[in-house]
């Protein structure tokens, strides 16, 4: 029996929806054997938030992913997991109103992202068994997923937005923390500084020719109208974030760039032609012009990465193997080696020492799961003071080095005081006047908005006044 499309437009059908809240499914029209149709219920509108509704089918999906994912919805899930939706709703509608976009490079980085954590999952390991599982092939993941991550970057950086402006003082700190109970003050995680010294191993020129000559024979092709440059940067491109978009990677100013990158791709003036080779710390690149826009430029590029050598990766490993030495013998200390011998610019001109980023701030303290995996595992038995052994790792430039590493300081886990972990009781107080504007928001923003919901929902004890209206 074959189903019979029915078209849903969703953005001219508000009374349409109201008569749906009322218990009315959509209906899809359904030819049986005798050539005769019937109503068969394909889904439901439980909800209305201004224009959008949701669907019965939005919550399910939303439930399921969650338990897959590991999150409890607790003994409500049937009131908050529509709430949740339609809090989105309101972020997104407010998002569009304020202009905030976000980049198709950064989506596909994203999901990227999300996939690979998939299919390191202990229950899947490998791509073929997560398509296995999800009965669809990794474009078709992909391209389910984009919108989802692209709303979720919105949503995100319509919070920031709101509670962008926040200034917390220690006075405020002081007095958010002084009638708390003992056990209500956080406890702070251990922690530990740690000393690297990098090694990139050499690659050997053959290699260096081989990646340029591949580079060469792509803007061959693309000049001769063999394929279109889009097209060699999805299937050839070692960038994930970008290929996927045939190499784009969307609006960006020339401070969001690799500068030896930017140089280039702010030179260039004709869509029809491909740059010279660059070489930057990602490794060489071509790039295309698609379009400049005052100081910002839009382009596609072709990343290679020259491939390391075990021989060159042992030979890197050898000579640190030799300088711990000579570090354990006296001869210079951890910190004099990395100042004349590391290649990792970040750290080399602060003793080697690794800086935690983050967004209220800039520490040298580490939890231990926000270390790069190799430096952690290197870590982790490690007494103060002590050296590890020469190790294989990937840095943030998704370089292959070798590095050895050195444990200055480890704190124990402990309960905050102002005097030594200020910055964490600053950050307790700010997320708390964080979470306290944006449910203000949602709150006024549902009073100015049109929402109407199944009556079934109407004994629910929702987070957020005003949804019955």
């Amino acid at each position: 029996m074959a189903l019979l499309a029915t078209t849903f437009v969703v953005a001219s059908r508000l009374m349409g929806y109201a008569g749906a809240i009322q218990g009315a499914p959509l209906l899809a029209a359904e030819a049986d054997s005798a050539g005769e149709s019937r109503g068969t219920v394909v889904d439901e509108v439980v909800w209305v938030v201004g224009d959008e509704p949701i669907l019965k089918s939005e919550i399910e999906v939303m439930r399921i992913q969650g338990e897959a994912e590991g999150m409890s919805w607790g003994d409500d899930a049937d009131c908050r997991i529509p709430e949740q939706i339609a809090v989105q709703k309101l972020f997104l509608h407010q998002a569009a109103l304020d202009s905030i976009e976000v980049s198709e490079s950064e989506i596909a980085q994203g999901v990227e992202q999300r996939i690979n954590y998939w299919i390191q999952l202990p229950q899947i390991g490998s791509k073929e068994r997560l398509e296995d599982f999800q009965k669809k092939s990794i474009s078709q993941i992909r391209q389910e997923m984009h919108d989802d991550y692209k709303n979720q970057l919105l949503v995100q950086r319509m919070q920031a937005k709101l509670v962008e402006d926040i200034n917390i003082s220690p006075a405020e700190v002081r007095a958010y923390f002084k009638d708390l109970p003992a056990d209500s003050i956080p406890m702070v995680p251990t922690t530990v500084e740690v000393e690297i010294l990098t090694m990139t191993p050499k690659i050997a020129q053959e290699e260096l020719n081989r990646v340029k000559d591949e580079l060469r024979s792509y803007t061959e092709r693309v000049t001769n109208g063999e394929t279109s440059f889009a097209t060699l940067a999805r299937l050839y491109s070692e960038d994930p974030g970008s290929a996927r978009q045939g190499g784009e990677l969307g609006y960006m100013g020339r401070g969001m760039l690799d500068p030896a990158f930017a140089t280039v791709a702010f030179n260039l003036t004709d869509p029809s032609k491909i740059s010279k080779i660059v070489e930057t710390e990602f490794g060489y690149h071509i790039i295309q012009l698609i379009d400049k826009r005052g100081d910002r430029i839009n382009c596609r590029h072709i990343l290679m990465k020259p491939r390391v050598s075990s021989e060159a990766v042992e030979q890197a490993k050898h000579r640190l193997d030799s300088i711990s030495n000579d570090i354990k013998d006296g001869k210079f200390t951890f910190e004099e080696a990395v100042t004349y011998l590391s290649d990792d610019k970040d750290t080399r001109s602060n003793n080697g020492l690794m800086v935690n980023s983050t967004e209220s701030e800039r520490t040298s303290r580490f939890r231990m799961q926000d270390l790069p995996t190799e430096v952690a595992h290197q870590v982790e038995g490690l007494q103060v003071g002590e050296m590890s052994s020469p190790f294989q790792m990937v840095n943030s430039r998704g370089k292959t080095v070798c590095a050895i590493v050195k444990l200055k300081n480890r704190t124990d886990a402990h309960r905050a005081s102002i005097t030594e972990d200020f910055q964490v009781m600053k950050d307790v107080v700010t997320n708390h006047r964080r979470a306290e504007i944006i449910h203000n928001w949602v709150v006024r923003k549902i009073k100015d908005t049109y929402v109407r919901m199944n009556p079934r929902y109407a004994t629910c004890d929702f987070e957020y006044e005003g949804w019955i209206k």
